[in-house]
Parts: structure tokens; sequence; C-alpha cells
């Protein structure tokens, strides 16, 4: 996928946030959020597999500011727990049939408060953001990438019935262990709602 003209309009700013689970509150960041978000985004277990470390506070900001468009932020009684990325894009195709992959997938990530961790707070979240793609945006396939060591992560994408559909040799430069590999998952709406039982 492409970067995001950050300009442009997104279907995400035609949701009516937040969205809410049984426990959490979900909606789009807002740069008030990032001195919250800060206190789990400057922790070694959580900056480690993360697409960047932030150098301090400010810079962490500075982050924030630029990623509007496409971070939510997860709520449990009003404080910031995580957060999830969402990247509605358009799908590749052939020309004469590109209208119709307009808006078509997402890309998905996350990051949580470790404090937080083995409640089922992500799962909860994660398995709302895929709901609202296929059955409030009506997008095709949902897919997120992930370093092939980052265990807690691909796993979430498993429990979330995300498929693996790749796994990629030395594919990725991470910061602190040089050429790492990859994994890839997706999900289908159609296997959303055979999954959902829809």
């Amino acid at each position: 996928m492409t970067a995001p003209d950050q300009s442009a309009p997104t279907p995400l700013d035609d949701v009516a946030w937040p969205l809410r689970t049984p426990r959490l509150s979900i909606r789009r960041v807002t740069p008030g959020d990032a001195d919250a978000m800060w206190e789990y985004r400057q922790l070694d277990e959580v900056s480690h597999w993360g697409s960047w470390r932030p150098a301090d506070q400010d810079d962490w900001r500075e982050i924030i500011g630029a990623r509007q468009r496409d971070t939510l932020v997860v709520e449990l009684d009003g404080h910031i727990i995580g957060e999830l990325m969402l990247r509605v894009a358009d799908a590749w195709a052939q020309r004469e049939v590109a209208s119709g992959a307009k808006h078509a997938e997402a890309e998905l990530g996350w990051a949580f408060n470790p404090a937080h961790g083995g409640q089922g707070y992500a799962t909860e979240a994660v398995q709302e953001v895929l709901r609202l793609c296929f059955e409030d945006l009506g997008l095709r396939r949902v897919t997120a990438s992930i370093f092939a060591d980052n265990t807690p992560s691909w796993r979430l994408a498993e429990r979330l019935g995300m498929r693996r559909e790749t796994y990629t040799v030395k594919d990725s430069l991470h910061r602190e262990l040089g050429w790492v590999d990859g994994v890839g998952y997706a999900l289908l709406a159609d296997e959303w709602a055979e999954q959902a039982g829809r």
C-alpha cells in the first residue's frame, strides 16, 4: 500500500465515533492524547517492535500530530490503554476496473500498554475495528504486517481469525536486530462473515 495523502478525505471521516465494546471505547486520536500515550510508548517492550522509537516526548507529539488520519485510541474507563492504526486504501487493480478497488482494503496495526495485558482488551478492540471495516465501511480485505519474532502480535492476528498469507525472509530492517523475517496476515469480508455466523 502506498502512503496516504494526509489531506484527502478518508472513510474514517464518516464514522460515528466513538465505537463502543462491552468494556472499551475507540475513537480517533487527537494531539491532546500524546502525553497519555507516551506513558507506554516510551517503554522498550513496546517500542522494540514498533515502526518508530520516539527520541523523546516532543518527538512523540510530532509523530501523533502527523498520524491523526489513521490512528485510533483505545480507552478503558476514560484512560488510554492502547492504539490502533487503521489505514484504508485502494486495492491494486487494472486500470479498466480501478474504480471498483477504491477504498477496498485496509492495513491494521496495534500497540497496547503492557500494564493492561492478559485481559483480552487488545482482542476486543481489534475485533471491533474489524467489524467496523467489514460491516460499516464495506471493505473487502484487511491486512496486518508483523515481525515474525513478535509472537504476541501474530498470535493476536490468529486469535482474530486472520490467515497467515506470507512468511518473508530477512525483508525488514530492525533497528537492533538487523534484517529480520516478517509475516503477513489477512482477512476477507466473506471470511469475517462466516466466522461471525452472518
